[in-house]
């Protein structure tokens, strides 16, 4: 027999302000580690690593930290050995965490890339094409085919055409 979700454990479920709230005070205090270089490791002293987000989960005992590596170290071993660097420190920076946060547990730690800045990109590549320029700048919002009179043929005609009902309550 299934048991009933919890609250908070859906998976389409928007993060409480309990969870945003702990994983600001989480990357914030990551932040302050990692910039004070108390990981020792070659790689990491050679690269800045951002730290973007840091999502708990709901009992606030597991963290998912998203980081952008930057900097010399990408040049030759790339951002994928920055953040195998960083989960292999990750009982290290969790004893170190525990230290700076307040919280009743010090979550575990797993460190995954950050991929919302080359998803960005590809948008921001995609709306500079220029079919797609065209159909953001027309007057109707959408694309218009040749042989069709209107930009609104492709509407169904539930709402297109309907107007609105008078104001003030007197309907017909």
């Amino acid at each position: 027999m299934k048991r009933a979700a919890k609250p908070g454990h859906s998976a389409g479920q928007a993060p409480s302000q309990r969870q945003l709230r702990a994983g600001e005070l989480v990357r914030h205090a990551l932040v302050d580690i990692l910039r004070h270089g108390e990981v020792h490791d070659e790689l990491l002293d050679s690269a800045s690593v951002t730290v973007t987000e840091v999502r708990l989960s709901p009992d606030l005992r597991h963290a998912v930290c998203f980081v952008e590596p930057l900097g010399a170290a990408l040049g030759a071993t790339g951002s994928g050995d920055v953040i195998e660097a960083l989960n292999r420190h990750a009982r290290f920076l969790r004893g170190r965490l525990g230290r700076e946060i307040d919280m009743k547990f010090t979550p575990d730690l797993r460190f995954l890339r950050d991929e919302s800045f080359e998803t960005a990109a590809k948008m921001e590549a995609l709306f500079r094409r220029p079919e797609v320029r065209r159909d953001l700048s027309s007057p109707t919002g959408g694309s218009t085919d040749e042989g069709r009179e209107g930009g609104d043929a492709e509407l169904p005609p539930s709402s297109a055409s309907r107007p609105l009902p008078p104001e003030g309550g007197d309907h017909k």
